[in-house]
């Protein structure tokens, strides 16, 4: 081969090499894949980088607050001890046990090692360190012992101190040498529907479940849960178990005491304001029960057919539909067919605007009623008796 024609052929090699690393080049161009960053990702979805931060700030809230108002919550379980109704006749047809022997298994299977059947029922809140524990009545309602597990695993009998069935509340009290987390509790007056909220508690046994919803609602009445009611409503799911839990804000302060769930289906659960359900534990803490102011009337709101049937011009007011016998309404003078106008100087607006404020009635205090009667107003004296729930 000559010289030249080697050149060439070397020319000719160079170039093929050099398009080849060209190629090579260019398909590592066009193969090649970066990912782009979680907010690149979103932004080309349609949520811009702001909006991808502030949902990783309510994540982070939501788990902050799991973290922190779970040690809060317990598990509310009914016991029944389990008794073997053969054991004595073992005993007794075993002739050849010594006495001691018979007296030594008997305390063993009696005393020392008693078995319980455990289920559980519901969730409770712990109020304080010292061992006092909320919960809904209807939770504990014809239970003859409660056991209460904490949620590092302890269990404690619980004694309950007292209940007030008008507004489905209960307090029990276990004895421990530990002191309880306890939460952080906030106010639900200033809510506003659609504002973010989580509830614990232990549906099905399962214990620290954790749901998150929106205010739906406030001041929820006529629901047929409890008699005095101003429920707060929410979509986060409220299962069987969860009855006593909490209701918590992002700011992890617990706004309500979870109690019930719609019958007309999913997504709508009520919760009791904390202002009420504290108002009423310290009550029973203090005293044992509730006091709560008691006319012992039946009443009625007024509607434009009545008031014109009574000659009465207006709807303002309730009308007294019976009077229980030796009630303080009774003795006080009030009489069926009154409407009742004012009480202790303030409008009567209507039924549950009376109930309320007879409720929160110190018990012997004497109050000013406006009634109307027979075409006039009429002023009487009456000193409040107390409601027994």
């Amino acid at each position: 081969m000559s010289d030249k024609e080697q050149n060439f052929g070397l020319k000719m090699a160079s170039w093929a090499l050099l398009l080849l690393v060209l190629a090579f080049i260019n398909s590592k161009q066009h193969f090649s894949y970066t990912p782009p960053s979680p907010i690149e990702s979103i932004s080309n979805k349609g949520v811009n980088g702001n909006d991808y931060h502030g949902l990783l700030k309510l994540q982070e809230a939501f788990v902050r607050n799991a973290k922190t108002l779970k040690p809060s919550v317990v598990s509310i379980n009914k016991v029944k001890e389990v008794v073997d109704e053969t054991f004595w006749h073992d005993i007794d047809q075993n002739k050849s046990m010594p006495l001691y022997w018979k007296i030594k298994t008997w305390l063993s299977n009696n005393l020392w090692s008693r078995k319980y059947l455990v289920e559980s029922v519901g969730s409770g809140i712990v109020l304080d360190s010292d061992g006092y524990i909320l919960t809904n009545y209807h939770v504990i309602k014809g239970l003859d012992r409660v056991l209460i597990k904490l949620s590092n695993g302890h269990e404690y009998f619980g004694k309950t101190l007292g209940y007030d069935s008008f507004t489905d509340l209960a307090v029990l009290k276990i004895s421990t040498l530990r002191s309880l987390p306890e939460p952080k509790f906030g106010q639900s007056a200033n809510l506003q529907v659609g504002e973010w909220v989580m509830a614990i508690g232990n549906p099905y046994a399962l214990e620290g479940t954790v749901t998150v919803g929106i205010v739906s609602g406030k001041g929820r009445t006529d629901l047929g849960i409890t008699r005095f009611e101003s429920f707060i409503q929410t979509d986060a799911s409220i299962n069987p178990g969860y009855s006593g839990g909490p209701l918590i804000n992002l700011d992890g302060n617990i706004i309500g005491v979870n109690t019930g769930v719609a019958a007309i289906g999913s997504g709508v659960g009520f919760a009791i304001p904390i202002e009420t359900a504290l108002i009423i534990a310290n009550q029973i803490v203090e005293y044992g029960s509730v006091n709560r102011g008691w006319l012992g009337v039946g009443i009625q709101d007024l509607t434009p057919e009545l008031a014109s049937t009574l000659q009465f011009k207006t709807t303002d007011g309730v009308l007294v539909n019976s009077v229980a016998m030796k009630t303080p309404a009774r003795k006080g003078g009030i009489e069926q067919g009154d409407i009742i106008l004012k009480y202790d100087g303030k409008p009567v607006l209507d039924l549950k605007n009376l109930q309320k404020m007879v409720a929160d009635t110190s018990i012997g205090k004497i109050v000013e009623i406006k009634i109307f009667r027979e075409g006039k107003e009429k002023s009487l004296k009456i000193k409040i008796g107390k409601l027994v729930s």
